[in-house]
């Protein structure tokens, strides 16, 4: 096995090209260890009428359109770089109100008119609601949001937290109404080392996805102690962020030029999470992954032993 310029004779080598014994981890459809959902934001193909520019959503709100019915509309290009995008968003109760304005009614009549033109049956279909995308979620007041594409030149994967005014795009991902633990195990290295050994690249980017990252991460039973501790932690990261306002994720986690108050927050992060798993700090990712996988396989293989006593006890 070649390491870097190191050389060594290993056992055996898995599919992620280490030398830990586990196979494939396949996606999952729902959370193993958590039972928290992770949720694609809203998809916006054929909608380019409900989204707005910052300037176009101010001169609205100058004209007397109501501010509650515009969101800002954040992929993981807008929440990382600090980029402003606005997009209406209406229910059928309202839509009475934004067809007042005439800028509004011209732009809910283009997203009909893309949608009709369109050979794809089911978008066919979205052009009897022109004023909504094809889903309405991601309203809830506080939420994680999870960039889908970031650079590998971070050392930290670049999550937040996000208030009602925010709809999160098909671009991100998102736990609605989240506890502030899972934000602290996101925000972690130990869990950027499962995200680059199980899921796909967009060249050298990481490429998250929900099914594979998140739903199948070995999380241990957490003590409330545990929760508490890890909340903090997150807390502390975001206070880090803020009193650089107004910095973006992007000037933030430049590897060279992280400040010191944020990397020592992540530290704390790191330190608290790690005791969690082993009672101490890791000494290198190598030791993460080889941890996390023998957690893995050990907590499937319990799951499975339990699925099936069950089904031997109902037949």
């Amino acid at each position: 096995m070649i390491d870097g310029e190191n050389k060594r004779l290993v056992e055996n080598i898995n599919p992620y090209l280490t030398e830990h014994k586990i196979d494939i981890v396949p996606s999952s459809r729902r959370p193993l260890f958590t039972g928290i959902s992770m949720d694609y934001g809203v998809y916006y193909s054929k909608s380019a009428g409900l989204i707005l520019h910052p300037d176009e959503a101010r001169e609205l709100v100058q004209r007397g359109f109501p501010a509650g019915l515009l969101k800002r509309f954040l992929g993981s290009t807008e929440f990382i770089n600090g980029v402003e995008r606005y997009c209406l968003w209406l229910d059928d109760e309202s839509l009475l109100t934004a067809n007042q304005f005439p800028e509004v009614r011209r732009r809910i009549e283009a997203v009909r008119r893309d949608r009709l033109e369109t050979t794809d049956v089911a978008v066919n279909k979205l052009a009897t609601r022109p004023h909504q995308f094809r889903e309405r979620k991601g309203e809830e007041q506080k939420k994680i949001l999870i960039p889908i594409v970031s650079s590998e030149n971070r050392e930290y994967l670049p999550v937040g937290l996000v208030d009602g005014s925010v709809i999160p795009t098909n671009k991100t991902f998102f736990i609605g109404d989240a506890p502030l633990w899972c934000l602290a195990i996101l925000s972690s290295k130990l869990h950027l080392t499962w995200i680059a050994a199980i899921c796909g690249r967009l060249r050298s980017d990481y490429s998250y996805s929900n099914t594979l990252g998140w739903n199948t991460f070995p999380v241990p039973t957490l003590t409330e102690k545990n929760k508490a501790d890890l909340s903090r932690c997150a807390e502390d990261i975001l206070l880090a962020r803020e009193a650089h306002f107004p910095a973006t994720i992007a000037d933030l986690y430049d590897r060279e030029n992280m400040p010191a108050d944020l990397r020592e927050a992540h530290e704390r992060n790191d330190e608290v999470l790690e005791r969690i798993y082993i009672g101490r700090r890791f000494r290198n990712d190598t030791e993460r992954l080889e941890k996390l996988f023998e957690l893995y396989t050990k907590m499937t293989a319990t799951t499975k032993s339990t699925k099936k006593g069950k089904r031997r006890a109902d037949a």
